[in-house]
């Protein structure tokens, strides 16, 4: 699957106050009418039980400079650096993400390790930039 080029997520949930992020490249647009994506969540990480918990998720769509955003939700920074939120649709998003999805649960679906998040659409907030990619295991320029 690593031949297949995606572009990068970071999907972000909040519990108690308390912002949580991934980063994935597992999502996709479902259906048009109504308005559904789907998130892919594996079992065994923490997100699983956060989004199932907040009923919510956003997912930002990270832009081609945002590529240090999406190595800290994937565990891959020695240090954690200050990642900037905005609220909106009262669900957090990242800052100068080219495109946040603000999502609430529409159904669930266990999918051997992993569950698959379908969810509704409430509002979508949209910049111009180009994205960040993910080929063969790294990072690289859209062209």
């Amino acid at each position: 699957m690593g031949r297949f080029t995606t572009g990068v997520t970071v999907i972000t949930t909040e519990v108690d106050g308390e912002v949580h992020g991934m980063t994935a490249n597992a999502f996709m647009s479902v259906s048009l009418e109504p308005k559904l994506v789907q998130i892919s969540v594996a079992n065994k990480a923490k997100m699983l039980n956060l989004i199932s918990e907040s009923g919510t998720y956003t997912v930002n769509i990270l832009s081609g400079d945002q590529q240090d955003i999406s190595m800290q939700f994937a565990g891959q920074n020695k240090e954690d650096k200050e990642v900037e939120f905005e609220t909106f649709e009262g669900l957090p998003i990242i800052k100068n993400s080219i495109v946040s999805l603000a999502c609430k649960i529409y159904d669930t679906h266990e999918a051997g390790d992993h569950t698959l998040f379908i969810g509704e659409v409430l509002n979508l907030k949209i910049q111009d930039g180009d994205p960040l990619v993910y080929f063969e295991g790294k990072y690289k320029e859209f062209k």
